[in-house]
Formats: C-alpha cells, structure tokens, sequence
C-alpha cells in the first residue's frame, strides 16, 4: 500500500472529488480525516470507508473560517497524532461567477475565502505539525483555467486558481529545506455532480466543450485522485514545486 499509515488531511471530503480521494487514499493504506463542513456528507464519508476496512474519521471544518480550521487540526492531531499529507481540495464554483463586470463583491469574495483563503488558513495550521517531523506533502488542486482564458468567464474562480498555482510554489521553496513538498494539480473538466447536471441540461455546451478536447471525455476524479495519491506517498520525494496538468490534453489546443 503506497499510503500505508500516513496520516491524510483531506477538505472537502464529503462528496465529489474530495470522497473519492478519501475513499482511494484510505484503500492504499492512508488514515483519513475528512474535513467537511456538511456533517451529513462529512459523516457518510468517513463511515463507508470504515465498512470498506479503512481508517477514517470525519471532522467538521469551514476552511475559510480561522477557528473551524484551528480547531480542526488540534482534533486530527489529537486522533491520529501527526499529519503526514494535506490535500487541499475544498473549492467552489458558483453560477453567479461570471464576468467581473457583472460580479458581485459578496460573490468574489466568497470564491477568494474558499478557494484561496482556505488553503492559507489550513497551511498555516499544518505546516507546523509538519515540521515538527521534517515531513510532509502539500497537496493543492488549482485547474487548467488558471492558464487560459474563456469566453463563458468565471473571473473569480480562474483568479482564484491562479493564485492557488503562485503559492504553491511559494510554499515549495519556503518549506522543502523542512522536509515538506508541495505541489499543484490542475484538473480539466470533470464529471461533479455539479459540471454533468449543467451539461446534461445543456447538450450544445457540452458539444462546445468536448470538441475542445483532445481525449474525447471528460475526465473523472479518479483520473485526479490517481495523481495525488502519486504526490502523497514517497514516491514524489523529487517532485516538488511542481504544476501537474491532468487535464486531457486541453491546455495543448489551439484550435
């Protein structure tokens, strides 16, 4: 097992890519605290990995709330006793993103305090119980959209992810001397709940989209997952600083 009794900080862990990486994390070995702030969803998590044979505990957090993410990393430490990776994945993409013309404050703000904010407050209370052991690997999903532009914007998410790709390499040159990596992937499209229902309803943005795209599909959280299982375990001791496009090939397209 790749992940074999390393302790795994994973936000947003209650549904899509976040539960799918806690799922696969914990089938290779990794003990998983679910950081989730539907403690419905957070719950169920953490209990099917249990009947599944792994290690799992749920853990309520805002990650944009200092407090919620204090509080959370002081109970995954007193749980499991260390922190071995942190995979930063909460992040939101709401419908009224648009333009920054058309954009409200309240909105670009609530995208920054997620997406952007949460990962400062979670380093800021991980790296700590990192360098305590002089290990640890930093795991933050930005996107593809942080390199390219788009018609149909969504201004404060794409800044967002920028700026997810600045401080992890900011953080990779700070820390690696401490022993802690930190690396980026950035996803293309993929299947959330979220992205199949808005496309399902809307067969000419998904033909739009498709005809973008080199391998003809979507990609799955799997296809994610298997990467950050790569950069949680030992085997990425070297890779650090690193932007991974997992993407299908659709940051390469011209045409």
């Amino acid at each position: 097992m790749r992940l074999q009794n390393k302790v795994c900080v994973i936000t947003g862990a209650g549904s899509g890519m976040g539960q799918v990486a806690a799922e696969m994390f914990a089938r290779e070995g990794g003990k998983v605290a679910v950081l989730e702030l539907n403690e419905e969803a957070g719950r169920e998590t953490a209990l099917q990995i249990r009947k599944a044979g792994g290690s799992a505990e749920f853990i309520r957090c805002n990650v944009a709330d200092e407090k919620s993410v204090k509080s959370a990393i002081e109970k995954t430490v007193q749980t499991f006793g260390k922190i071995d990776v942190l995979y930063n994945n909460a992040g939101i993409m709401p419908p009224d993103d648009v333009s920054v013309i058309n954009t409200s404050v309240e909105v670009w703000d609530r995208v920054w305090d997620v997406n952007v904010k949460g990962i400062f407050l979670m380093c800021k209370y991980v790296i700590p119980e990192m360098m305590k052991r002089q290990k640890g690997s930093i795991i933050n999903i930005a996107s593809f959209v942080a390199f390219m532009g788009c018609s149909v914007p969504q201004d404060a998410y794409t800044a967002s992810k920028g700026a997810v790709v600045s401080l992890t390499k900011s953080l990779a040159i700070q820390f690696r001397p401490r022993g802690i990596r930190s690396n980026a992937i950035c996803p293309g499209p993929i299947e959330t709940p979220l992205l199949t229902e808005w496309l399902v309803k809307d067969e000419e943005a998904r033909h739009v989209r498709l005809s973008r795209q080199p391998s003809g599909r979507f990609g799955k959280p799997e296809d994610i997952v298997h990467c950050a299982i790569y950069l949680a375990s030992d085997e990425s001791d070297w890779t650090n600083g690193s932007i991974i496009h997992v993407d299908g090939g659709i940051t390469c397209n011209y045409f």
